[in-house]
């Protein structure tokens, strides 16, 4: 089986602009746990997630730091703690969303696809033709096709 065979082609997407209580609000309405970040131009620029969502209730773990001389040394990754910062602090969806998308094509299989979701830790891929997002697969998906019989 392919990626066009079990992905869901009616895909919601939302704008950077959003506001993470509106994005909230807007994957309830429409029962789903993630959606494509479109900007004005119709351009993919990332994917925001429950998970996104979710990291802002997130404990903050101050990184350990040696002062030694009165200079400060971090013993852990400053920018990974900053990023995270600036994560949990976000107001809108440009803020908390992954730039970084995965995308699979029509053709993809649903083995790859599987593999993907879990070497990654990636449970939402918009499916491209070029530029144009022609659906989505979400672990939903896979799960529906396995129930199938597929």
């Amino acid at each position: 089986m392919q990626a066009k065979e079990i992905m869901t082609k009616k895909v919601f997407t939302v704008s950077p602009e959003m506001s993470i209580s509106d994005v909230a609000s807007f994957l309830l309405a429409q029962k789903i746990s993630g959606a494509p970040v479109i900007n004005k131009q119709g351009k993919l620029i990332g994917i925001v997630t429950e998970d996104d969502l979710i990291f802002q209730d997130k404990k903050i773990h101050f990184p350990t730091v040696v002062n030694i001389l009165g200079g400060l040394i971090y013993l852990e990754n400053f920018k990974h703690f900053d990023d995270e910062l600036k994560k949990i602090m976000a107001q809108n969806v440009l803020e908390i969303m992954t730039k970084e998308v995965i995308t699979i094509k029509e053709d993809t299989s649903v083995c790859e696809i599987a593999t993907l979701m879990t070497e990654k830790q990636v449970h939402l891929f918009p499916v491209m033709d070029q530029d144009r997002i022609v659906g989505i697969v979400g672990k939903a998906d896979i799960v529906k096709a396995i129930a199938e019989g597929n």
